[in-house]
């Protein structure tokens, strides 16, 4: 299932009382926010400063990216594209669902201030919805898929025992859709995509979906959060 751009404008403006918004690019997904447990399985904080790198995905990058943005010990976050090939690392070509790339997340930490766990809890707790595969509420395509792009075994190994103790624990209604893929390589999404959320506040798109996430963060993790 596709959801056009007019589409989603028409329904934003209904939920809003707004006129038709010019350009919706990502579809609608899940605001809502829980408080899961920490991992029992981590990374060990790093010693001395350094950089490591994950990539997630999630519904509209738009939405991944504020939330990264205001984490402490997140360097950058940028909206881009995993799962394909670089011929396919287009915005419209990826929206087709064909080309099996994710609109995903490239996050770049400080291992000596934040931990591959503590990042995981917050992507399953406020970023999007974990127990969607294919979908983030109207929008339906692998392109939206909830995955995470390992780079390493141990990567790997962190999310293989997070999502299994969450749903040993069944913190959530149904079991975690979250599919691991090794990452062969990232994109970054067009410069009209990157920190969309904080320079479109005012998007209804935004002001329905992503930023009621960010305000999530802020109270699931006030010791995490930081303004941008």
């Amino acid at each position: 299932m596709k959801i056009s751009t007019e589409n989603k404008s028409s329904f934003i403006s209904k939920v809003m009382g707004m006129i038709p918004v010019a350009t919706i690019a990502c579809g609608i997904g899940s605001a809502s926010a829980m408080t899961i447990p920490t991992p029992m399985q981590d990374e060990p904080r790093a010693a001395q400063t350094s950089e490591q790198h994950i990539v997630v995905a999630g519904g509209c990058f738009w939405g991944i990216q504020a939330v990264f943005q205001h984490l402490k010990g997140v360097k950058t976050a940028i909206s881009g594209y995993a799962g394909g090939t670089a011929e396919t690392a287009k915005y419209n070509a990826v929206s087709t669902g064909d080309t099996g790339h994710a609109e995903a997340v490239q996050i770049t930490y400080d291992p000596s201030q934040i931990t591959l766990g503590q990042i995981l809890q917050v992507f399953f707790s406020v970023a999007h919805n974990p127990t969607e595969l294919n979908y983030q509420g109207p929008d339906h395509g692998t392109q939206y898929r909830s995955a995470i792009f390992f780079s390493t075994p141990e990567q790997k190994a962190v999310a293989e025992k997070y999502i299994a103790q969450l749903d040993a624990t069944k913190v959530f209604d149904a079991p975690i859709a979250t599919k691991l893929e090794p990452l062969t390589q990232f994109y970054p999404a067009e410069a009209y995509h990157q920190d969309y959320a904080r320079l479109n506040p005012m998007n209804p798109y935004i002001m329905i979906n992503d930023a009621p996430k960010v305000r999530a963060l802020k109270k699931e993790f006030p010791d995490w959060y930081m303004e941008k």
